[in-house]
């Protein structure tokens, strides 16, 4: 049986009508902008070393820095074995810091030596994902919810800890103070199996505020 993926336009409108029927805010917000289009893509590996390069980073900040490493590899392809053999000091003339630098090296080399199979995650369960993961240095929560969302499509996903997504629930929903994690996910009970769903309209409607 094939998992549900949001890359799926009717996966991506069983959604939509889902928490169109669930949650009368978030309706409008839906109806505001209608059925987006939705496309997760790209490598497991890249898509890591982007996602740890972004980490508490302005998206412009975040995309010079990754455009700069990019700019060390051939083709701009962002290689295991490649990134495990690179000297620090050219990550850091690229704009990494040295504490990224210790989790790309670990992420890398724990690829590069077979220790995580990263296309065997693309069959696991979510919890599944998010433990195997954990063992990589700085990888937490927050950068596997972003691959789970936007490289594997997957529909259920939660972004808790991410801070466009407390203030636009803070914003939709009047709240006078940013949510914490539990408001968070007993508010989003409503939209569960679609919290993937929600969490694109949501950043959609911070972005825009």
């Amino acid at each position: 049986m094939s998992r549900p993926h949001l890359g799926d336009p009717r996966e991506f409108r069983k959604g939509y009508d889902h928490i169109r029927k669930s949650d009368a805010r978030l309706a409008k917000l839906l109806e505001k902008h209608g059925v987006i289009e939705f496309r997760p893509e790209g490598q497991m590996f890249e898509a890591l070393v982007e996602s740890i390069l972004s980490q508490q980073l302005a998206a412009p900040a975040a995309n010079s820095i990754i455009a700069k490493v990019r700019a060390i590899y051939p083709g701009g392809k962002l290689d295991a074995l490649a990134m495990s053999r690179t000297p620090s000091r050219r990550l850091r003339a690229a704009g990494v810091s040295p504490q990224k630098i210790s989790y790309l090296k670990d992420l890398s080399g724990k690829v590069a030596k077979g220790k995580i199979d990263l296309e065997a995650l693309r069959e696991m369960e979510d919890e599944e994902i998010l433990t195997t993961l954990d063992a990589v240095r700085g990888v937490g929560p927050w950068t596997v919810h972003m691959i789970l969302l936007f490289t594997l499509g997957r529909p259920d996903v939660l972004p808790v800890d991410d801070l466009a997504i407390r203030r636009g629930i803070q914003r939709l929903y009047s709240m006078k103070e940013m949510p914490k994690k539990d408001d968070i996910e007993k508010l989003a009970e409503r939209w569960s199996p679609y919290s993937s769903v929600a969490s694109l309209y949501i950043w959609r409607h911070n972005r825009d505020a």
